[in-house]
């Protein structure tokens, strides 16, 4: 695993090999290129499904909203699956809603189901 449970960007591997990414506390302009990264790497590197949990996400801005759109397009090149996962905290789901980007994602409503969808 890297990173440290109070980093806003967390990434591990699963026994099965599925990469995972936790959102957690507020990650805004300060924190998105490291987002960024970790998602390009993700899909450059990683394995064939990477899951994003957004359980743990209190706040997000638009620089979080472009990351995860990059990060849906450079999985999709690179054949491989993007799973969002949830619940979501009421002002991350507005910000899907408001932006009209939700319907852009593979959702899941847990963690857990994310790793089979």
């Amino acid at each position: 695993m890297t990173g440290d449970h109070d980093e806003p960007v967390v990434t591990e591997t699963t026994p099965d090999g599925i990469t995972v990414v936790r959102l957690q506390g507020a990650v805004d302009d300060d924190s998105a290129p490291a987002l960024t990264r970790t998602l390009i790497d993700a899909a450059a590197h990683g394995s064939s499904r990477t899951v994003i949990d957004l359980s743990g996400l209190s706040f997000a801005d638009s620089s979080v909203l472009h990351a995860l759109l990059g990060a849906r397009k450079a999985h999709a090149a690179a054949g491989k699956k993007l799973v969002l996962a949830g619940p979501l905290h009421l002002a991350i789901s507005r910000l899907f809603e408001v932006t009209n980007t939700g319907p852009a994602f593979q959702w899941a409503d847990s963690l857990q189901a994310g790793m089979t969808c």
